[in-house]
């Protein structure tokens, strides 16, 4: 295969990848908040004010009442400027590189086969930047945060479990972490998040259902409690939220969000890969035009 056919290829695949990821990008598509309008200077400020007005606040009111809210806002804001930046920029240089491309393929201005090197070259290497960016700030809000505050459960919809005479959470971390508790969006697509047919049949889960906020205090319950169906001690709790709101909708609206990020995440990765294509054989026709 010859350069300037994978120079064409790798334009192309930015191309067709970055219209998929238009049409199912978290963001894009509108599934979650337009996060690009937060006022995260207003967060900071805020948490300045209180600051001097409470300098003896403790390290664990600063860490997550103020400085994980901060960090949530710049990290949302930034995806999702970053996700418009990076989709739109690799829109253009995919279909000017594949157009330039495809005009060199059918002997059309032969005589610049250096300069499109050139240009595939800076479009490469700003595309695989800008790209990879993106992939660094979806990954991290993809595995960090939540949009809507679903508690964390095992794959049967257990959040705690009975151990010497108390029972004890499964996700706690520390006391006003409250947090740790959520499930994020990569836990979304998972099926104690989405209908969940076993679950909804089964006697055991049901008679142990336990509001799962009591986890917050210090990641105890106390014990033992006894089933609401047959009266027998509960070895586990079960999660209310799964079987009061996640089985009562006929839409699978977790599922679909996780599965957004990771798809544009994973469909990012691979117009990284093919950006550095790009870049590659375009320094290549750069040197030796006529190579193409």
């Amino acid at each position: 295969m010859s350069k300037g056919l994978i120079f064409f290829c790798c334009s192309c695949c930015i191309l067709v990848l970055t219209i998929v990821n238009l049409s199912i990008g978290p963001i894009i598509s509108g599934k979650v908040d337009n996060w690009g309008t937060y006022n995260c200077a207003y967060r900071k400020d805020n948490y300045d004010r209180q600051k001097e007005s409470n300098p003896n606040m403790d390290d664990t009111t600063k860490k997550y009442s103020y400085e994980w809210g901060i960090k949530e806002c710049d990290r949302r804001k930034a995806m999702s400027n970053m996700e418009y930046t990076s989709f739109i920029f690799d829109i253009v240089i995919g279909f000017v590189c594949s157009l330039i491309g495809l005009l060199h393929l059918f002997e059309v201005k032969k005589d610049m086969i250096s300069t499109t090197g050139l240009i595939g070259l800076g479009c490469g290497v700003v595309g695989f930047v800008l790209t990879f960016v993106y992939v660094i700030y979806n990954g991290i809000v993809y595995t960090n945060y939540y949009d809507e505050q679903i508690y964390k459960m095992d794959g049967d919809g257990a959040f705690a479990e009975l151990k010497g005479g108390k029972y004890e959470c499964f996700y706690f971390d520390e006391k006003g972490n409250d947090f740790a508790l959520y499930a994020k969006f990569s836990d979304l697509g998972k099926k104690q998040y989405n209908y969940d047919k076993d679950f909804l049949e089964s006697d055991e889960s049901l008679g142990c259902l336990f509001q799962e906020s009591l986890c917050s205090n210090d990641g105890t319950i106390a014990g033992p409690i006894r089933s609401t169906i047959d009266n027998h001690e509960c070895k586990y709790l079960y999660a209310s939220y799964n079987y009061n709101n996640i089985n009562s909708i006929d839409e699978i609206t977790n599922k679909d969000i996780s599965d957004r990020f990771l798809t544009t995440l994973i469909l990012c990765l691979f117009v990284c890969l093919a950006n550095i294509g790009l870049a590659l054989f375009g320094f290549l026709l750069f040197r030796t035009p006529g190579d193409f």
